[in-house]
């Protein structure tokens, strides 16, 4: 009787153990697969890669304009990062994934301002290749 008892157990406990390693599995090869997939094709995502917020996101966090040409209103993303972080201290009952989020959005939209300011522009590019040096 106890031989029976102790054959179910085995088992059931290898049918469950084989179901959540298939599944595992399953994801592993998923996640390379979009992982190949993002190496290969750089711009199908438009995330920073630590962070995985889209421009658009955290200029919605922030409540605040996208930057255009490199320009961005520094002053606003700086007061609204403050009031927004300030407001989500977690000692004041504040939650700090939020504070976390409102970190992220801020330093993606310094970083797209910066990046997009030492592009040059197509006009100035073309100018600059059209006269000769001095």
């Amino acid at each position: 009787m106890a031989h029976r008892i102790i054959t179910q157990v085995v088992f059931t406990g290898a049918r469950v153990f084989g179901r959540a390693f298939a599944e595992a599995y399953k994801q592993a090869s998923a996640s390379q697969k979009h992982a190949a997939h993002l190496k290969n094709n750089p711009s199908a995502s438009n995330t920073l890669g630590s962070s995985g917020l889209t421009l658009q996101e955290a200029c919605q966090i922030l409540n605040v304009a996208p930057p255009k040409g490199g320009q961005a209103d520094i002053t606003s993303i700086h007061a609204q990062f403050k009031k927004l972080f300030d407001m989500n201290d977690p000692k004041r009952g504040g939650s700090f994934y939020l504070q976390s989020k409102i970190l992220r959005a801020r330093e993606r939209i310094e970083l797209e301002s910066h990046r997009l300011k030492s592009q040059p522009t197509s006009a100035s590019a073309s100018e600059s290749a059209k006269s000769p040096p001095s």
